[in-house]
């Protein structure tokens, strides 16, 4: 009973990690419909962001790499995707550009900080470890479902009650007919770039406190996302969420009697199952 509760408790962690890669994801192909690859690193530039600053206190480190994140994910739609957009580049040509991005950027990553894993600075002075029915769990892994279902919650509201995510749905639904009623697209592709790489920043620097960073971690953050967001349903913010819990829950006790080394063959399983028999996801974006 003790082993059931842990796996719960893991899978519960893994889907909120899972989540926040997702929501980043799904904001932003539902607003480009293409796969950015480059979404990925963009966790593994939070979590050095904050190793580089670590001797300023965690409340500047911390936001610093929230918003480095963001902001490299917002000159790269300045600078590569926007431009190709604008000859008409085919979602296939965009994709390939955004995984020249991220092998640049996880190059230019590993040639500064080494491509050895290295640790964040403590976020609490000592962590504790509660028990629950006979499952564990530590402080930062209460803060990691925390920050998921505060981020998922601030997105939902950002994108039905402010006039910035109407916006975002109005292109989501018809770029060519918001550019018509006078929606500067152009620019909003911007912002919700930095958005998306900003939450996805949240989800690096939370890994980063709960294990370490290296160079490699954005591309299974990456995959885990986007197996997420695909069978949670693509563009839809509810159903990547519930997405990366299946999936989190589904990696954790399937590997009850094997090795934890099947996580990932698990995973990309229930990926191909659902692209076979339910490719719109759970919840089929309206």
């Amino acid at each position: 009973m003790d082993f059931v509760v842990q796996l719960t408790i893991n899978s519960i962690i893994a889907g909120s990690i899972y989540t926040l890669m997702a929501l980043g994801f799904n904001l932003t192909y539902g607003a480009t419909k293409f796969f950015n690859l480059a979404h990925g690193v963009m966790a593994t530039i939070a979590g050095y962001t904050v190793f580089y600053f670590s001797s300023q206190p965690l409340y500047i480190s911390i936001p610093a790499g929230i918003f480095a994140a963001g902001l490299v994910g917002y000159v790269l739609d300045r600078t590569i995707y926007s431009p190709l957009r604008k000859r008409k580049a085919s979602n296939m040509v965009l994709l390939v550009a955004s995984l020249g991005v991220f092998t640049a950027l996880e190059s230019l990553i590993a040639l500064k900080f080494s491509s050895q894993h290295q640790s964040l600075p403590e976020i609490f002075a000592s962590v504790p470890t509660f028990n629950l029915f006979g499952g564990s769990f530590t402080a930062i892994h209460l803060l990691i479902v925390a920050s998921a279902a505060v981020c998922a919650l601030g997105l939902h509201a950002l994108l039905k009650y402010t006039l910035f995510g109407k916006a975002i749905n109005a292109v989501s639904d018809d770029e060519e007919v918001s550019k018509i009623v006078g929606i500067n697209t152009n620019r909003l592709m911007g912002q919700v770039f930095f958005v998306g790489s900003a939450i996805a920043g949240v989800a690096g620097i939370l890994v980063g406190f709960d294990t370490v960073i290296i160079p490699i971690m954005g591309m299974p953050l990456l995959l885990k996302g986007i197996i997420a967001a695909i069978i949670g349903g693509l563009g839809s913010l509810w159903g990547g969420v519930l997405g990366a819990f299946l999936l989190g829950f589904v990696e954790n006790f399937g590997i009850w009697h094997i090795s934890g080394e099947w996580k990932d063959v698990i995973a990309f399983g229930l990926l191909i199952l659902f692209l076979i028999f339910r490719p719109q996801g759970i919840l089929k974006k309206s």
